[in-house]
């Protein structure tokens, strides 16, 4: 009979296997391609001396660390209002500004970038309000990152503003502290760690973001579209390699100041905090109202505009309805083939990943395993949280297109756009479990063992069904990132395995705006419809089976 301390290390080996093949080796083979020279020889610093001396390279790097900062201060600057207005004040519709908010979290990163072009493009009905200035290049790709991180912010924000102490407060308010002195002297410092994270989290999602400039770049180079255009354009392998560590070096900068904060951070709520008690302020309910009510309109009139341009014959000119654009097999490159390609890799990369990542956060977490292979696991799973998702594809090309490679038969396959996908997202649903296994006792797993139950049977008995919604909600998101994912697999693809997403990219590179807008509307309800089913069997399987939480009348 297995113990159950061998058989938990075994399967935490198996799982600390599928990360290293997944995520450590990949990224130990792009360092090694970037100290290499053309033949496979050790070239020491020489590639990133052409790096530096080619002014395309050294000016993309610079692109992108302009756009991510200004991207970054407007996000979290309009983030932070539009949080305080849905957390701290009385104002009317919070909850469905709240909602709007969310919505670019289920479209694909190209979606702003169409929705752009057709507003403020050429033929735009918008593109005076430019002043003469071209929305291709940094203008369109700092409106298009704004909107796709800002769900992101809000979210981060919106959990820094619900904990609050109301003592605070009060006491500010006997000193006779102005409401703008309060603001700046408990509400700030409050949300410090928040502010920190979301500027932190808006700048590495901006810096890496594919989708945006590859849509609406126009021949403003940054970074992640030089990786493409280094590897595909040119095939220059070790110049790719470069590029991707130079974009890999300040998202991982990124992640440790993170953490660092994280570590310090000292919350201002204690066991003894009295919940804060939201009062209402009439010219600041109001003023916040109406900039809350800007910015939800312009979210949905980004992520309407698209889904309306590919319902009309011939835009701006013939806005009769009709659904040509629709007709995906008159295009080049799978028709609806490629859809159900989204449907497959979203499926499997949240089933498997959902599988893989409670089971390996639950070993980490309450396993009784060896305590430094554990520790060891939960720093391997937080990684991905750092790597680009066109870094971690092009490590791929190298690791696993590779003869000496036992597993180079799963490339161009769709087994291989899984395991991207599965990597690439794994440290949220990661932290997602932890969070929701924290706040189970381990007087679960001790009474089992005082009983001789194998710890399998308390997992699929006791854990499993406490954990249930959460279980169901990193489905969800497992599946919506991966229909949606561009990033992840624009290395990996073959013409078998194209998903939806890359078709999108393709079309509009060909001039096809219609057909990419449509695509796009087409995965955003997909996504949209998902989420909602799995918000409404999360809320059933809670009541059914966590029956044990509501009090006993």
């Amino acid at each position: 009979m297995i113990s159950s301390r061998t058989l938990t290390n075994s399967v935490l080996c198996l799982i600390a296997a599928f990360l290293a093949f997944g995520l450590v080796f990949p990224l130990a083979a792009i360092l090694v391609k970037s100290v290499q020279n053309t033949e496979g020889m050790f070239a020491g610093l020489d590639n990133f001396r052409r790096f530096a001396d080619t002014p395309g390279l050294a000016g993309a790097a610079r692109n992108s660390f302009v756009t991510s900062a200004i991207s970054t201060v407007i996000t979290v600057t309009l983030a932070f209002a539009y949080a305080y207005g849905v957390m701290r004040t009385r104002m009317p519709a919070r909850a469905l500004f709240s909602g709007i908010a969310m919505i670019p979290i289920l479209a694909p990163s190209l979606l702003p970038g169409i929705s752009l072009i057709y507003l403020f493009g050429k033929q735009g009905i918008l593109k005076d309000v430019l002043m003469g200035h071209s929305v291709y290049g940094p203008i369109g790709i700092v409106m298009g990152q704004v909107t796709f991180a800002f769900p992101h912010a809000v979210l981060i924000l919106s959990t820094a503003l619900a904990a609050a102490d109301q003592r605070l407060y009060e006491a500010a308010i006997s000193l006779r502290a102005t409401p703008a002195r309060i603001f700046r002297t408990v509400t700030l410092p409050g949300c410090r760690y928040g502010l920190t994270s979301a500027a932190l989290s808006v700048f590495t999602i901006s810096f890496t973001d594919f989708g945006v400039p590859s849509v609406i770049g126009g021949n403003y180079p940054v970074l992640s579209t030089q990786i493409y255009l280094q590897v595909v354009g040119r095939y220059d392998f070790q110049m790719g390699a470069v590029t991707a560590i130079f974009l890999l070096l300040p998202t991982i900068l990124s992640f440790v100041v993170q953490q660092i904060v994280q570590r310090r951070n000292d919350g201002l709520v204690s066991s003894g905090a009295i919940p804060l008690r939201v009062v209402r302020r009439p010219a600041l309910d109001t003023a916040l109202f109406l900039l809350c009510t800007a910015v939800a309109i312009f979210l949905l009139a980004i992520l309407g505009t698209a889904g309306f341009a590919s319902l009309v014959k011939y835009w701006p000119y013939n806005l009769s309805l009709s659904f040509n654009s629709y007709q995906f097999s008159r295009m080049p490159g799978g028709g609806w083939s490629v859809y159900f390609n989204s449907w497959i890799l979203a499926t499997a990369t949240a089933s498997i990943g959902t599988v893989m990542i409670f089971l390996g956060a639950y070993l980490i977490e309450k396993g009784e395993g060896n305590a430094g292979l554990r520790a060891a696991m939960n720093l391997v799973c937080m990684l991905p949280l750092a790597v680009p998702g066109v870094v971690l594809g092009l490590s791929y090309i190298f690791f696993f297109n590779n003869p000496m490679n036992p597993l180079v038969g799963l490339y161009s396959t769709m087994g291989i756009l899984v395991l991207s996908s599965v990597i690439y997202f794994y440290t949220v649903p990661h932290i997602m479990s932890l969070t929701a296994l924290k706040h189970l006792s381990r007087e679960f797993e001790a009474t089992g063992a005082s009983l001789k139950v194998p710890f399998y049977v308390t997992f699929l008995r006791v854990t499993l069904p406490c954990c249930l919604p959460t279980i169901i909600n990193i489905w969800g998101y497992l599946f919506v990132n991966a229909m949606t994912t561009v990033a992840a697999v624009i290395f990996l693809y073959s013409a078998r395995t194209q998903v939806a997403a890359i078709t999108i990219v393709n079309w509009n590179t060909g001039g096809a705006l219609a057909p990419s807008a449509a695509m796009s509307t087409v995965l955003l309800i997909t996504s949209a419809s998902v989420w909602l089913l799995r918000a409404w069997v999360s809320s059933r399987l809670a009541r059914r089976m966590q029956a044990w939480k509501e009090p006993v009348t």
